[in-house]
C-alpha cells in the first residue's frame, strides 16, 4: 500500500490550483488511494465566490462559524457541523468575525462508484450538524492530523462507514419524514442535552409513551435517545475545546458528564483518543 504524501502550509497564492479550488491558505494536504484530505483556513469576513468542485466532498468545520449556501439552503456551520457536495454543487462560503478552518475529504469518482456498485448511494449535497456522521468527520481529522502508514486503511473503513450513514440518513429522509412530535423530542435533547432527562419526561413532553417514542426514534435516526443525548454531549465538548480554553472538567460538567473521568470514558471510546490528547493535538494543528 502506497504510503500518504503530505505537504505542510502549503500557503495560498494567486495562480496555485488548490488554493483556487478552496478559496483560502492551505495548511497541510495529504493524498491516499481514493482521497484527497486537506486543511482550510480562511481571515475573518471572508466571503468565497460562487463555486463548484469536480469531485464529490465532505467538508467539516474545525474552527469557527460561517454561513454556507447551497441551491436553496443556507446553513449556519459551527465545529463538527458537516456538509457533503456533491459534484459540481455551487455554492459560497461566508465567514464571520473569527475567520476560520476547513478539514476537507475530496473523494475520487472511482471510489464512489465502487460504493455504488454495492447500493450506497448518496447524490444530493446534504448538511449534517450532529450525530455519528459529524463524529466520524472528527475521527477522520484526528486520523488527518497524525498520518502513518496505516492510515490509508483506517481513513477508508472510516469513509466507507460514513458514506453509509450518509446514504441510510439520506434514503429516510426522502422515504418518510418524522412525525412533528419526534422533532420535538429531537429538539428538547438539543436544547437540554446537559440535564439530566428521562425517557418518561421527554415523552410526557411530546404526549406519546416512552416505548413508542423509542421505538420511532430508533426507526427515524438509527440510533437510541441515550446515544443520541451522548453524541450531543460529545460534540458541545469537541466545540468547547476548539473555542474556549476552559479546563476538560468545567467542560466536562457543562456538557451533562457526572464527572471528569466519566467524560474521558466516552470520549476515547467515540473518538479514539483522550481529550487532552485531542485538545493538544488542536492547539499543534494551529
Amino acid at each position: 500500500m502506497a504510503s500518504p504524501r503530505t505537504f505542510e502550509r502549503d500557503t495560498y497564492k494567486t495562480g496555485h490550483p488548490a488554493a483556487e479550488r478552496f478559496h483560502g491558505e492551505s495548511l497541510k494536504s495529504c493524498q491516499i488511494p481514493g482521497f484527497i484530505l486537506s486543511e482550510w483556513r480562511y481571515p475573518p469576513y471572508f466571503e468565497t465566490p460562487l463555486h463548484a468542485h469536480v469531485r464529490a466532498l465532505f467538508c467539516l468545520a474545525v474552527e469557527g462559524t460561517y454561513m454556507a449556501r447551497y441551491g436553496l439552503k443556507t446553513y449556519t456551520c459551527e465545529p463538527s457541523s458537516l456538509l457533503f457536495y456533491a459534484p459540481n454543487e455551487m455554492h459560497s462560503d461566508h465567514f464571520q468575525n473569527s475567520g476560520g478552518r476547513f478539514f476537507i475529504i475530496e473523494i475520487e469518482p472511482w471510489w464512489l462508484e465502487r460504493v455504488r456498485e454495492q447500493g450506497v448511494m448518496i447524490d444530493d449535497s446534504s448538511d449534517f450538524k450532529s450525530g455519528s456522521l459529524a463524529m466520524f468527520g472528527m475521527s477522520l481529522y484526528q486520523e488527518f492530523l497524525a498520518m502513518d502508514e496505516a492510515s490509508p486503511l483506517i481513513v477508508e473503513g472510516l469513509m466507507l462507514a460514513m458514506i453509509g450513514k450518509a446514504s441510510r440518513h439520506a434514503t429516510t429522509t426522502l422515504t418518510s419524514q418524522p412525525p412533528r412530535w419526534l422533532e420535538q423530542a429531537r429538539q428538547i435533547l438539543r436544547d437540554r442535552f446537559n440535564e439530566t432527562l428521562t425517557l418518561t419526561e421527554i415523552a410526557d413532553n411530546v404526549g406519546v409513551s416512552p416505548t413508542y417514542l423509542a421505538q420511532m426514534f430508533h426507526k427515524y435516526y438509527q440510533c437510541t435517545v441515550g446515544d443520541h443525548l451522548r453524541r450531543l454531549r460529545l460534540e458541545f465538548a469537541c466545540r468547547e475545546m476548539v473555542t474556549s480554553k476552559a479546563p476538560l472538567c468545567q467542560i466536562a460538567l457543562a456538557a451533562g458528564f457526572s464527572d471528569q473521568s466519566h467524560f474521558s470514558r466516552m470520549f476515547k471510546r467515540h473518538m479514539g483518543v483522550s481529550p487532552t490528547l485531542y485538545r493538544e493535538t488542536l492547539e499543534s494543528s494551529k
